[in-house]
């Protein structure tokens, strides 16, 4: 018999929306068939006339010491962090199957306790044996830190409070379960309080905490978004498993910037910080090939050069093919309208294929001029100058547009030998003479075709 306190509802495990009833499509974000039944937790305590009230205070009353930030010796995750770990933050890293999260924390908290920082690893989906053997590989074993295999939240909260570590990880949070709830690991319920017993638990005790998360289909971390609300940062580790590169970014970080991004490279004995990503770009570029552009892509404050490659070739299909890899496709569609219109490259019978290599993703507007290069390179078969950049956004009308720290992309190209650069002419005006690159400002996007083929 069903007590009338324990009150049931259904919850979809795609949005975290509730109805009282059970249907076969969640009416707020429509996913078929993600209701599932749960029961609610009567909690005591907290709201009644004898709690006690929080007083608010003036702000300029309240004392305010720096924020102590921890160097885990890995500077391009101290990079993401906005500088270090801040003493109790919790922080949320998420990323698909098998692309390094597990890797990547390990080696944290193995180089915190090289440093004689005692760490925790709890892993819901690995025993400890497992886990040994993945920290022989990556050199990453240390008698400070710690390894248990648990899944009770109750169990892990009492662990922390218990072992007073100085940071820990959960692999993963959908692993991790309340025994009062009767839904199961996973599930927008169990997500949403084990989240906010971390919560609680870093901040009270200022522990760093950093949850393991996998992503779903479209991307995004699975759960309910009010994790990643209450978690102070949100970490994403993207890059193709099909490539050796991995790109740590930032998408909210209540400490620091969010335009940073640290890159690695994924190796026999674990994840190896990728110190100058532009020269790793660009190793293996064929300087003799046409259809080959170099543009540089602004990565929070860090200029990264790229390799953007097009190809152009005839079509026995009704409708070409447009095939685009590591660009945003209607930015690619947007340029190939402007080339028809504006240049006359008759391009719509043909098929059109664009790669970004090394696994590397662009989508800012200033890698515009280097698409259009690219294709315009291999429809005319004509060869792009060896040591030449280009920087810069389209218009519909085919004029160039001034683009963000134009200076420091330039200068990025320079230290990698290009000798020169075609930029927007609006911003060549506020750049201050460098020695070793001739620029060329171009205000259309025919006048750049012209001086390159």
């Amino acid at each position: 018999m069903v007590k009338k306190s324990d009150r049931v509802i259904f919850r979809c495990q795609t949005c975290g929306g509730q109805s009282p009833k059970w249907m076969g499509r969640c009416p707020d974000c429509g996913a078929w068939d993600s209701l599932i039944e749960e029961k609610l937790i009567s909690r005591t305590g907290g709201s009644g006339k004898g709690a006690a009230l929080s007083e608010p205070v003036p702000m300029d009353a309240i004392d305010f010491e720096e924020t102590f930030r921890m160097m885990t010796g890995i500077d391009e995750f101290d990079r993401v962090l906005g500088g270090g770990i801040v003493d109790g933050s919790l922080v949320l890293i998420g990323g698909d199957p098998g692309i390094g999260k597990s890797t990547l924390m390990l080696q944290v908290l193995s180089s915190l306790a090289r440093n004689k920082k005692k760490t925790l690893y709890v892993s819901g989906e690995e025993s400890i044996r497992q886990l040994k053997m993945r920290g022989q590989r990556l050199a990453s074993e240390s008698s400070d830190m710690f390894l248990v295999s648990e899944t009770d939240l109750d169990r892990i909260l009492a662990m922390i409070e218990k072992g007073k570590y100085t940071a820990v990880v959960i692999d993963s949070i959908q692993t991790v379960f309340h025994p009062d709830i009767s839904s199961t690991p996973g599930s927008v319920t169990q997500i949403r309080e084990a989240s906010m017993q971390f919560m609680k638990l870093s901040k009270s005790k200022g522990i760093p905490i950093f949850l393991v998360g996998h992503v779903t289909k479209v991307g995004a971390i699975a759960g309910p978004r009010i994790m990643e609300h209450m978690v102070d940062t949100v970490l994403y580790f993207e890059g193709d498993k099909s490539h050796v590169f991995r790109i740590l970014r930032a998408v909210k970080n209540r400490f620091g910037s969010t335009n940073e991004i640290g890159v690695f490279e994924m190796k026999e004995n674990g994840l190896a910080e990728v110190l100058n990503p532009s020269a790793v770009f660009l190793s293996e570029r064929s300087v003799n090939a046409p259809g080959s552009v170099v543009t540089a892509s602004m990565e929070g404050t860090r200029p990264i050069l790229v390799e953007i490659q097009g190809l152009v070739s005839s079509s026995g299909l009704g409708n070409p093919r447009r095939t685009v890899l590591g660009l945003d496709h209607h930015r690619v569609a947007l340029i190939v309208a402007v080339m028809e219109k504006r240049l006359g490259m008759n391009l719509a019978g043909l098929d059109l294929f664009m790669n970004v290599t090394g696994g590397v993703r662009v989508t800012e507007p200033a890698a515009d001029l280097g698409i259009a290069a690219a294709l315009a390179g291999s429809f005319l078969d004509r060869m792009v100058p060896e040591k030449t950049t280009l920087i810069g956004e389209i218009g519909l009308t085919g004029e160039i547009r001034a683009v963000s720290h134009i200076e420091s992309r330039v200068k990025e190209a320079v230290k990698m030998g290009f000798e020169r650069c075609i930029i927007p002419k609006s911003s060549k005006g506020q750049m201050p003479k460098i020695n070793g690159v001739v620029i060329d400002g171009v205000r259309f996007l025919k006048e750049a075709i012209g001086i390159m083929f």
